[in-house]
């Protein structure tokens, strides 16, 4: 039960569970969560730090960027919740469409290869 409280806590935050709908779609860096989210690197690591406690988010280094993306084991329980009308009513939102057109510019301008490749190491790729 434990467990499931804190999954439902970690989710329980607007940007929390914006990010949570991004890493559905593909994992993402830092630097790409910053841009769509438009927040800075530490707000957005603080939220990353709440969904990793929680269980729902990992990190893995491809190279030299930290790439968050969702556990293997957590996605067919994550699919679960975000199901049926509630998926409809959350993916539907302003938030999420604008997220998503964002996530395509995103990837458009290579945010990960210009952006993070010109950061200083520390601050979280």
């Amino acid at each position: 039960m434990k467990d499931f409280v804190n999954i439902f806590k970690a989710l329980s935050d607007p940007t929390r569970l914006r990010i949570m709908l991004l890493l559905r779609q593909r994992e993402l860096c830092v630097c790409e969560l910053m841009f769509i989210l438009n927040m800075e690197q530490s707000r957005v690591s603080h939220h990353m730090r709440v969904l990793r406690d929680g269980g729902i988010a990992e990190t893995v280094r491809d190279g030299r960027w930290i790439i968050y993306r969702i556990p293997e084991e957590m996605k067919d329980l994550l699919a679960g919740l975000f199901s049926g009308t509630l998926r409809e009513r959350i993916e539907l939102s302003r938030e999420a469409s604008e997220d998503g057109r964002k996530l395509e510019s995103c990837i458009q301008e290579n945010i990960r290869g210009c952006v993070c490749d010109s950061r200083p190491q520390e601050e979280g790729r």
